[in-house]
């Protein structure tokens, strides 16, 4: 229809009237002026101005009218600019492609026409195409200068129409940087999306269990779904900072940095509407990293801080560097999955073997499953009890109401404003892990090694698995304990990382040992360092802690500095008797001399042989029955 039209406006009788103008020195034959365009459209058409401007403007960007006096602005000007009609040769609806060989052509004869003088981009395209297509180049430039020489023979006014035609055919196929290219479409599609295809059985049978399964599927009522939407538009309308604003006030405005000063990640004291936001569900609660923190608070004192420590490693798991996946699953899996974890989590069998099965070929959502469970336990169980605990009320009493900032009038309107920029990410990052750092370290457990050397003369009981790796060394760096403790490793990080120099010489030489079933390999061989370390573990004293006495749930600590049999088992036991159990009990009394020397001190070695010699030793398993030596127990 474009094509059409054109021959339309051509006609001498119908068409738009031509006329010869004058453009520099030369004559340039059937120009029309962009007013006559316009009016001939309008009444062709019988459209709107606005409609017809922009058909005009259509004409010029594909090509079809050239403009004469600006070669590169492409619209259609109301007024006397001239402009001519595109031979029908270069016009878009022949499909001509837009060959590079052709581009190159054109290039080479300007070049030499100019003697070298091109645009910038033009030059680029040049040098770009020598590079592609040099292996026909001689036979570009022999092109080139035969269709100079051929220009030379015309006459002024053709060859300047011509070289009119060709530069208004590249600009439109070859857009210049900044202009709109209307011929780009992107990728070809794959198939036609207007081509009308014949429907096969095939496709009737897939469409009628499309509609089975769409009937039986559950529906929700269109009111009962915009009640839902209508609720959770009045519950979050004061925290919208566009409908309802932002208190104090909006710092790109005022340049009052207060309101990120309050609504900061972990700020002390957080506002009152940030806490309210906390009992609308529990995804906004654990998305809210002051949330997590107060929340962590809570679940510490119900002894369940590891379900929420386990999610947040999920999440770093998940979103947190892809080369460290493995190392990172294999943390997680030591610290909250393996048996005797020291932060074991409580989740059902199923989901621990899903887990524990994917944890052999570790990747980021291989922690999904039991993530899940984790997280549906918090927000069913213990969400409900933190919002009526009194961590949440002391929260909420303790949380500020910003009030509106009222702007400052200068009274030098035209001076030079102080412009706050805000908060870097990279500082409240610091800030972040710096509060993380701090609750880590006043965080007390148990099961970490202890620093403070406090001797008690009371009697120990050494609580232990049999085949745990080498225990750490007694004093490592690191913050302090609590007080009235011992200056080396907790009972409970004994028992899992140590075991008896005795069992270790009854273990056949080079014997692996290891973990238990698990998704890591273990290590092998174990060398006999473990006897040497528990041996200096029980000179320093440590057996004098009142820790051993309290952490044996079958062996409780009485005024005798003895543990009592365990009924008729005693009578089964001998002193001499060599037992291999995964669980073992030693009782020992220790003198209330008992003092901590270093490891290689001789007082020590003496006062702790002398020691051994006086206590008596027992070896008592709770639930397995002693068996003789080359019988497991």
């Amino acid at each position: 229809q474009i094509e059409a039209l054109m021959m339309e406006m051509q006609n001498p009788d119908t068409g738009i009237k031509t006329q010869t103008q004058r453009v520099m020195i030369t004559n340039i034959p059937h120009a029309v002026a962009g007013n006559d365009i316009l009016q001939w459209i309008l009444q062709r058409l019988q459209i709107t101005e606005e409609e017809a401007l922009h058909l005009g403007d259509l004409f010029v960007k594909y090509g079809y009218i050239y403009p004469l006096q600006e070669p590169k602005n492409l619209t259609l000007k109301t007024d006397g600019s001239l402009y001519r009609f595109q031979t029908p040769y270069f016009w878009p609806a022949q499909s001509w492609p837009a060959d590079d060989t052709d581009y190159a052509i054109y290039l080479a004869k300007k070049n030499i026409k100019r003697k070298g003088i091109l645009e910038e981009y033009e030059k680029e395209h040049y040098n770009m195409l020598n590079q592609k297509i040099n292996y026909k180049w001689d036979f570009v430039i022999m092109q080139a200068k035969e269709q100079y020489k051929a220009g030379k023979e015309r006459k002024k006014a053709d060859r300047y129409a011509l070289d009119c035609q060709e530069r208004a055919y590249w600009l439109v196929n070859r857009t210049p940087p900044g202009m709109l290219d209307v011929l780009e479409y992107g990728l070809d599609r794959v198939t036609d999306p207007n081509e009308n295809k014949k429907k096969t059985m095939d496709v009737y049978r897939r469409e009628i269990m499309y509609y089975q399964q769409a009937i039986m599927k559950s529906r929700v009522k269109s009111s009962v779904s915009l009640g839902g939407l209508v609720k959770y538009s009045e519950q979050f309308l004061s925290n919208d900072p566009i409908l309802s604003g932002c208190l104090p006030s909006n710092p790109w405005i005022t340049d009052d940095p207060e309101f990120w000063d309050l609504n900061a990640k972990l700020v002390e004291i957080p506002t009152r509407m940030r806490v309210e936001r906390w009992a609308f569900n529990f995804s906004e609660l654990i998305r809210d990293p002051k949330g997590r923190q107060n929340f962590q608070l809570f679940l510490k004192k119900e002894f369940s801080g590891e379900n929420l420590s386990f999610w947040e490693a999920c999440e770093d798991l998940k979103y947190g560097d892809q080369s460290k996946v493995k190392e990172k699953a294999e943390e997680i899996y030591k610290l909250f999955l393996a048996p005797g974890a020291r932060r074991w989590i409580n989740i059902d069998g199923t989901t621990m073997g899903i887990t524990v099965k994917g944890l052999k070929h570790p990747h980021r959502y291989v922690l999904d499953a039991a993530q899940t469970h984790i997280y549906m336990l918090m927000k069913k169980d213990s969400y409900g009890r933190y919002l009526k605990s009194p961590i949440y009320k002391e929260m909420l009493s303790k949380a500020v109401v910003p009030q509106e900032t009222v702007k400052k009038s200068s009274a030098f309107p035209f001076g030079r404003r102080h412009l706050r920029s805000s908060p870097s990410p990279v500082i409240l990052r610091q800030q972040e892990e710096e509060a993380k750092a701090k609750e880590a370290a006043t965080t007390v457990d148990i099961t970490q090694p202890c620093h403070l050397a406090s001797p008690a003369p009371h009697p120990a009981v050494y609580a232990g698995t049999g085949t745990p790796p080498s225990p750490p060394a007694c004093l490592p760096p690191g913050p302090p304990a609590l007080p009235h403790s011992t200056a080396c490793p907790s009972p409970i990080s004994v028992a899992l990382d140590s075991t008896t120099g005795t069992e270790w010489e009854r273990e056949p030489e080079g014997a692996s040992l290891g973990h238990g079933p698990g998704p890591f390999p273990s290590s092998s061989g174990k060398s006999r360092t473990a006897a040497l370390s528990f041996s200096r573990f029980l000179k320093r004293g440590c057996w004098t802690s009142p820790v051993f006495a309290t952490l044996s749930p079958k062996c409780p600590a009485v005024p005798h500095g003895k543990v009592q049999p365990l009924g008729e088992r005693e009578r089964r036991l001998r002193p001499d008797a060599k037992v291999v159990s995964s669980f073992f009990q030693i009782k020992m009394d220790a003198p209330l001399e008992s003092r901590i020397y270093p490891l290689d001190s001789e007082k020590g070695e003496d006062n702790c042989h002398r020691a051994r010699k006086d206590s008596a030793k027992e070896v008592i398993c709770p639930w397995e029955n002693p068996t003789e030596e080359g019988r497991a127990g």
